[in-house]
Protein backbone atom coordinates (compact mmCIF):
# COMPACT_ATOMS: atom_id res chain seq x y z
CA UNK A 1 0.00 0.00 0.00
CA UNK A 2 1.41 3.68 -0.90
CA UNK A 3 0.64 6.65 0.89
CA UNK A 4 1.64 10.09 -0.33
CA UNK A 5 0.76 12.78 1.86
CA UNK A 6 1.22 16.56 1.69
CA UNK A 7 2.28 19.21 4.11
CA UNK A 8 3.06 22.73 3.92
CA UNK A 9 0.31 24.73 2.93
CA UNK A 10 -1.25 28.07 4.55
CA UNK A 11 -1.90 31.50 3.92
CA UNK A 12 0.26 33.83 3.04
CA UNK A 13 0.19 37.69 1.32
CA UNK A 14 1.11 37.94 -1.99
CA UNK A 15 5.09 38.60 -3.16
CA UNK A 16 5.75 35.68 -0.06
CA UNK A 17 6.73 32.41 0.13
CA UNK A 18 5.74 28.77 1.18
CA UNK A 19 7.36 25.65 0.53
CA UNK A 20 5.24 22.52 0.15
CA UNK A 21 6.69 19.12 1.29
CA UNK A 22 5.16 15.27 -0.46
CA UNK A 23 6.29 12.44 1.14
CA UNK A 24 5.80 8.67 -0.42
CA UNK A 25 5.56 5.74 1.57
CA UNK A 26 5.05 1.79 1.21
CA UNK A 27 6.37 -0.12 -1.70
CA UNK A 28 7.26 2.31 -4.31
CA UNK A 29 9.03 1.33 -7.78
CA UNK A 30 12.59 3.65 -8.05
CA UNK A 31 11.46 4.56 -11.65
CA UNK A 32 8.19 7.39 -11.30
CA UNK A 33 7.42 10.88 -11.57
CA UNK A 34 6.45 12.89 -8.60
CA UNK A 35 4.27 16.12 -9.12
CA UNK A 36 2.33 18.89 -7.93
CA UNK A 37 -0.71 19.93 -9.09
CA UNK A 38 -3.29 22.46 -7.74
CA UNK A 39 -7.26 22.96 -8.51
CA UNK A 40 -9.32 26.36 -7.51
CA UNK A 41 -12.44 27.02 -6.57
CA UNK A 42 -14.46 26.35 -9.69
CA UNK A 43 -11.27 25.43 -11.60
CA UNK A 44 -10.60 22.33 -13.64
CA UNK A 45 -7.57 20.75 -11.96
CA UNK A 46 -4.14 21.33 -13.36
CA UNK A 47 -0.14 20.43 -13.64
CA UNK A 48 1.92 22.79 -12.11
CA UNK A 49 5.06 21.24 -11.62
CA UNK A 50 6.50 17.87 -12.05
CA UNK A 51 10.19 16.00 -11.55
CA UNK A 52 11.38 12.65 -12.59
CA UNK A 53 13.12 9.71 -10.22
CA UNK A 54 16.40 11.12 -12.57
CA UNK A 55 16.04 15.01 -12.09
CA UNK A 56 14.33 16.29 -14.69
CA UNK A 57 11.82 18.99 -14.76
CA UNK A 58 8.64 20.09 -16.41
CA UNK A 59 6.38 23.69 -15.25
CA UNK A 60 3.36 25.16 -16.23
CA UNK A 61 4.04 28.55 -17.96
CA UNK A 62 2.33 30.24 -15.02
CA UNK A 63 4.77 29.60 -12.43
CA UNK A 64 7.74 29.10 -13.95
CA UNK A 65 10.61 31.41 -12.78
CA UNK A 66 8.56 31.43 -9.41
CA UNK A 67 8.33 27.83 -8.34
CA UNK A 68 10.90 25.53 -8.25
CA UNK A 69 10.33 21.68 -7.37
CA UNK A 70 12.89 19.41 -6.06
CA UNK A 71 13.34 16.04 -4.81
CA UNK A 72 15.06 13.87 -2.22
CA UNK A 73 14.80 9.85 -3.59
CA UNK A 74 16.55 8.81 -0.33
CA UNK A 75 13.17 9.63 1.51
CA UNK A 76 10.96 9.37 -1.59
CA UNK A 77 9.72 13.37 -0.93
CA UNK A 78 9.06 15.80 -3.48
CA UNK A 79 9.29 19.63 -2.75
CA UNK A 80 7.26 22.57 -4.22
CA UNK A 81 9.37 26.18 -3.68
CA UNK A 82 6.78 28.76 -4.08
CA UNK A 83 8.11 32.49 -4.30
CA UNK A 84 6.54 35.60 -6.11
CA UNK A 85 2.94 33.92 -5.06
CA UNK A 86 0.16 35.83 -6.92
CA UNK A 87 -3.90 35.22 -5.55
CA UNK A 88 -4.26 33.34 -8.19
CA UNK A 89 -2.14 30.98 -7.12
CA UNK A 90 -5.05 30.32 -4.22
CA UNK A 91 -5.74 26.54 -4.71
CA UNK A 92 -5.64 23.15 -3.74
CA UNK A 93 -2.44 21.82 -4.22
CA UNK A 94 -2.28 17.87 -4.56
CA UNK A 95 0.58 15.79 -5.00
CA UNK A 96 0.87 12.50 -7.00
CA UNK A 97 3.54 9.50 -7.61
CA UNK A 98 3.18 8.77 -10.95
CA UNK A 99 4.22 5.36 -13.32
CA UNK A 100 4.95 5.17 -16.75
CA UNK A 101 2.13 2.85 -16.53
CA UNK A 102 -0.34 5.44 -16.29
CA UNK A 103 -1.14 4.61 -12.24
CA UNK A 104 -0.95 7.24 -9.96
CA UNK A 105 -1.32 7.63 -6.21
CA UNK A 106 -2.47 10.90 -4.93
CA UNK A 107 -2.19 12.67 -1.28
CA UNK A 108 -5.08 14.35 0.13
CA UNK A 109 -4.29 17.68 -0.80
CA UNK A 110 -3.01 21.47 0.75
CA UNK A 111 -4.98 24.77 0.76
CA UNK A 112 -2.52 27.45 -0.55
CA UNK A 113 -4.56 30.48 0.26
CA UNK A 114 -2.74 34.10 -1.25
CA UNK A 115 -4.23 37.07 -0.07
CA UNK A 116 -3.87 40.51 -2.09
Amino acid sequence: QVQVVESGGGLVQAGGSLRLSCAASGSIFRRNVMGWYRQGLGKQRELVATITSGGTTNYADSVKGRFTISRDNAKNTVYLQMNSLKPEDTAVYYCALNYYTGFAYWGQGTQVTVSS
